[in-house]
């Protein structure tokens, strides 16, 4: 797999976690999550840099220009994560060349296992679009009613949770954003905005340890992982 760099959405303030700091400077094993999130990135020798996406006059960046020995860059973000992306996106060195792969992960989602990463990049590399992370859907799911009452049982044969790292084609990734944003569709992850425009990326299967931290009790359950990877004397395992 040749060299990628990627972009890590980070300005968002993280409202549903609650509390006034950004959840992704959350200090939890003494450093920011976001360091965490860059380190599980960076232990993988194909990972080249990441360009971080703030927000502006974002006081709590630690203004990292390197990690783990390898570049970050940073730049100003926009108001939701679409826009941010593709301020990343424009923000990546010359280098990296329109139909080379990129990727995005979110910033709050930091026991990204080495092996799943691994496989995203060696099958995603291989594919003309590109790859999620994901997961099937073990779970029953219920549609509800304006009541709160159960409307109807949904079928889940098929259906995937989406996951970070998203692999894509720097230049396809950038037009399919620029395309949500001209039609006034607000895109949740790179993925939707690809599939706009006809492309069907490939769902590889991660591991259901690669969550994101949304809630006090998600950073409870890092907190536990990591000492329990401490402990053991072991790296990012996922």
């Amino acid at each position: 797999m040749p060299a990628v760099w990627v972009v890590v959405p980070a300005a968002g303030r993280g409202t549903r976690f609650g509390g006034e700091l950004p959840k992704q400077y959350l200090q939890v094993g003494g450093q920011p999550l976001i360091a965490h999130t860059l380190a599980a990135l960076f232990a993988h020798p194909a990972v080249a840099g990441a360009v971080v996406a703030v927000s502006p006059n974002d006081a709590d960046w630690p203004g990292w220009r390197e990690f783990a020995g390898k570049p970050v860059l940073n730049c100003i973000g926009g108001a939701s994560r679409a826009e941010s992306v593709l301020a990343g996106l424009n923000a990546l060195p010359e280098t990296v060349r329109a139909d080379d792969f990129v990727l995005v992960h979110d910033a709050a989602r930091p026991n990204l296992a080495l092996s799943d990463l691994e496989q995203l990049l060696e099958r995603g590399g291989n594919d003309p679009v590109g790859a999620i992370l994901a997961a099937p859907v073990r779970d029953t799911l219920k549609r509800a009613g304006d009541d709160g009452g159960i409307d109807a049982t949904e079928p889940r044969q098929r259906l995937w949770r989406a996951f970070t790292p998203q692999l894509f084609r720097r230049l396809q990734l950038s037009r399919a954003l620029e395309s949500a944003a001209a039609a006034g569709i607000e895109v949740t992850d790179e993925a939707m905005a690809m599939e706009r425009l006809g492309h069907r990326p490939l769902l590889i299967e991660g591991s259901e340890n690669n969550f994101k931290i949304t809630t006090p009790a998600d950073l409870a359950r890092f907190e536990f992982v990591l000492k329990q990877r401490r402990e053991r004397g072991t790296g990012n395992g996922g």
